[in-house]
């Protein structure tokens, strides 16, 4: 199945929804190895936009981008560089189903990007072994598919007009745990503090049929690959699928509300030398 084409600027038509979580995330995360300099990967990096607020967090920290889509990473280059308080942006091409960090790392980070990586708490291990003791992994996956604006479009994709270009193109790239599977999975990979949580954001989207556009910068983004050369079943699709919407969120006074899941998790790496389960110790 082909992989989705991502439009920035589609996708930071919401930036401020969609950071929210991010920035939850790291007030949960405690002080970084690296004395003042931390080494920090962000898989996923998307635009840049999540990666410029860590240089926020930690002005001296010398931070990597990854994500294996060019558009993102063009738009990602515009933040590329030195940051004020002594550090670096840089970012590349890198998929998170089989990067591997190439350095140890005193925090690796992802916002809203695992979800569409199958297997991606196998990577865990291999994430852990190369970050520093005492440092971190956190990561935000939205856990909302299952509410309409996901389930609708799974079942639109299902319906016999769309099944033989569409089928399955609605929940293929859900690829979650649910809560408690990351925490048992964090738990025995030698961390000694493991914080995984949910939160329900309840938004309130302004314009005409924004819950649509949302879903045009990440949900419906496979839908609208695989149609791309069908500028009239584009427009069919989209257009029943709005209509869909409409109905399940409906407009008031103040805007649409559109409640959204996130599922997160923090790991600190224990700054002992911690043998993982089965593993020989070393000499």
């Amino acid at each position: 199945m082909q992989a989705p084409t991502w439009d920035p600027q589609q996708y930071l038509r919401h930036s401020t929804h969609r950071t929210r979580p991010l920035l939850d995330l790291l007030a949960r995360i405690t002080e970084l190895p690296g004395d003042g300099a931390p080494r920090i990967a962000d898989i996923g990096c998307g635009p840049g936009n999540v990666t410029a607020l860590l240089a926020d967090r930690w002005p001296g920290a010398r931070i990597t981008g990854f994500d294996n889509s060019r558009e993102m990473l063009r738009a990602a280059a515009d933040h590329a560089g030195p940051t004020h308080g002594g550090g670096a942006l840089d970012f590349r091409h890198a998929d998170a189903a089989t990067w591997t960090p190439e350095e140890p790392y005193d925090l690796i980070v992802s916002n809203a990007a695992l979800q569409w990586v199958p297997g991606h708490a196998d990577r865990f291990p291999a994430w852990l072994d190369r970050v520093t003791p005492g440092g971190t992994l956190a990561f935000q996956v939205p856990g909302n598919f299952d509410a309409p604006s996901h389930a609708l479009l799974a079942e639109l994709c299902d319906a016999p007009r769309w099944r033989s270009r569409l089928g399955g193109h609605g929940r293929h790239y859900v690829h979650i745990l649910g809560a408690s599977d990351y925490l048992e999975r964090l738990s025995v990979l030698g961390c000694d503090v493991v914080d995984v949580w949910e939160s329900t954001y309840v938004q309130l989207l302004q314009g005409e049929d924004p819950v649509l556009e949302w879903t045009k910068g990440t949900a419906l983004r496979p839908v609208l690959t695989a149609l791309d050369d069908d500028r009239a079943a584009v427009r069919e699709f989209v257009g029943e699928y709005r209509d869909l919407l409409r109905k399940a969120y409906p407009a008031g006074p103040h805007g649409t509300v559109f409640p959204f899941r996130r599922i997160c998790a923090v790991a600190r790496r224990s700054p002992a030398a911690v043998r993982r389960p089965g593993e020989e110790p070393t000499a």
